[in-house]
């Protein structure tokens, strides 16, 4: 049971009702709105969150909501880098230093508080490290914390982390898988427990805003920390508004019912936000990149390399095959761009000019499947030893985008002689193909965080937990090796220039597109600034003038 020090809606007797409205668990009287501290911003949101627990997810919606309520040590600056701690920004840590080449001390600041009114201490630190680490709980953020031998309280104000060695991220993975959670409510809960908890549902935090409601199936509504030590938000109130799918989202950005949407992800949406008057328009960088990726194993049998795209030239065949340019101009409208290898937007810092994308050639293709022995049939589809050059294309039938993709690619494949039957399914039954090996292509995408290290290391490096084609080789591995140890940016950047040109050569993959980000905000919200790893990090600073607040704004304070 939590202690009970906290509200009685956390009793088992109204468990129910706090898992359908959860206003009476935040018991602060409704503040008056003055000044510049005014107004209410309605997100449209596809979707409803799982838990607001941190630890537990890593959903995009859930993040969105609990970064709002929950700090980390320090955060990501504006320049992106993730080496050394080079322009990190302190946030519940007021400072840090290097004790030794594996150990860092952070001092936190003595204003930060709870909601509930302790104030944030070490231990706190030391035991959600202690939770994001534990098999018990299986944080999605576990692995990044895997090089952290401990967290210790050198008192109640120091946190000291110490590596097992040192690497150049270090400082990245102690501040920016964790938000650190409040020891003295959530110790009394076993972790096995975690998933489940009334916590998830009614965190207590120490972020700039605090749970008002979670209404099932409608929405969640924060409301600024007047007293947050790092400035009082500008915006009053923050309301998720839950929507069905993407497109109801949008049309009610669009019609005024809602203020502003993360990402409108679809040239016909962006158009439509354009027309809008009222709103206004702000690209980002995407974090996301979608590929179509080869099963380098055959169908189901991974101790035998697949009967066609276990050949490497086979593979590049395909890659020249495909006008990714025009695909991603048919589908995206200039809002993606093709990369040079499985790169998002938010990683330019790795788009090499000499690291080309290949080439749009038919004529080539041809010749190269011919000089593999695949040779076309009366049918126009080729044939070697009696087997037809035929794969199945994986696709959830979710996604309209990955959808269209697959037609493109059976089309353009067709007229080397390649047939591409298109399979369609859940994205959970995907998933589950994938993993255990029983697919021959799939069209995914991925989003990433600012870090290339893990992203590109878990899916392409011998054995990694989303190597799902079985790509491998040592060459590749030993970049990415020295990638991950460059202990400067520039060696680490030509550590991983190394790594994508092997990678390109041997293409486990097509690489299709690396999307821009279009997000849209009502006109009357100012200060509008928006970060590529996580969109509303700056919510905070956001602000509606009081001349332009509207009668939905009054009306919400």
């Amino acid at each position: 049971m939590p202690n009970r020090r906290y509200p009685i809606c956390w009793s088992a007797r109204l468990s129910m009702i706090c898992t359908v409205v959860v206003s009476s668990c935040a018991p602060h009287a409704r503040e008056t709105c003055s000044g510049d501290y005014c107004g209410t911003l309605v997100i449209a949101a596809p979707g409803e969150p799982t838990t607001l627990l941190p630890v537990m997810t890593d959903e995009a919606l859930d993040r969105d909501i609990f970064d709002q309520l929950f700090l980390k040590l320090a955060e990501i600056g504006p320049d992106g880098n993730t080496v050394s701690d080079h322009g990190f920004q302190p946030a519940l840590a007021a400072r840090w230093e290097w004790l030794t080449p594996v150990t860092i001390a952070f001092h936190l600041d003595p204003r930060a508080h709870w909601t509930d009114g302790p104030r944030v201490s070490a231990a706190d630190v030391a035991f959600t490290f202690a939770g994001y680490a534990d098999s018990a709980v299986d944080s999605p953020y576990r692995e990044g914390l895997s090089h952290i031998r401990s967290v210790q309280a050198r008192d109640s104000a120091t946190a000291v982390f110490t590596f097992d060695h040192p690497y150049p991220e270090m400082f990245f993975d102690a501040v920016y898988q964790m938000r650190i959670l409040p020891k003295h409510v959530l110790d009394s809960i076993p972790r096995a427990n975690w998933r489940s908890t009334w916590f998830g549902r009614a965190p207590i935090g120490d972020g700039p805003y605090r749970l008002a409601h979670w209404t099932t199936g409608q929405s969640v509504e924060l409301v600024a920390d007047s007293t947050f030590y790092l400035g009082r938000p500008h915006l009053r109130r923050l309301i998720w508004r839950f929507t069905p799918d993407l497109s109801v989202a949008v049309t009610q950005v669009v019609a005024g019912d809602a203020d502003a949407i993360q990402v409108l992800a679809t040239p016909d949406n962006i158009a439509r936000a354009e027309a809008a008057n009222q709103l206004k328009l702000y690209p980002y960088p995407g974090s996301v990149y979608s590929l179509m990726t080869f099963n380098l194993r055959a169908n189901g049998d991974r101790t035998r390399p697949h009967p066609i795209l276990g050949d490497p030239v086979v593979r590049r065949a395909l890659v020249l095959a495909t006008d990714r340019t025009r695909m991603a101009e048919n589908i995206f409208r200039g809002h993606a761009r093709v990369p040079p290898g499985p790169l998002s937007e938010m990683w330019k810092d790795l788009w090499f000019d000499d690291l080309p994308v290949p080439p749009f050639d038919t004529a080539q293709a041809d010749r190269m499947l011919e000089s593999r022995g695949w040779i076309t049939g009366p049918d126009g589809i080729r044939v070697r030893n009696g087997t037809r050059l035929a794969i199945h294309l994986a696709v959830p039938s979710s996604s309209g985008m990955r959808k269209a993709y697959a037609q493109l690619i059976q089309e353009e494949l067709s007229v080397v002689g390649v047939d591409v039957a298109i399979d369609q399914m859940e994205a959970a039954t995907m998933q589950d193909r994938e993993r255990s090996g029983h697919f021959d292509a799939a069209i995914e995408s991925w989003n990433t965080d600012p870090s290339p290290t893990s992203n590109l290391a878990d899916a392409w490096v011998t054995g990694g937990p989303g190597n799902f084609g079985g790509y491998s080789n040592p060459a590749f591995d030993r970049a990415v090796a020295r990638a991950r140890a460059a202990m400067s940016p520039d060696s680490s950047r030509a550590a991983w220039h190394d790594a994508l040109t092997l990678l390109a050569t041997d293409a486990p993959a097509v690489m299709l597109a690396a999307l821009d980000n279009v997000a849209a905000v009502d006109g009357r919200v100012t200060n509008v600034s928006l970060r590529p790893d996580y969109w509303g990090g700056d919510l905070r600073h956001w602000e509606i003038p009081p001349a332009r607040l509207t009668a939905r704004d009054r009306a919400e304070q």
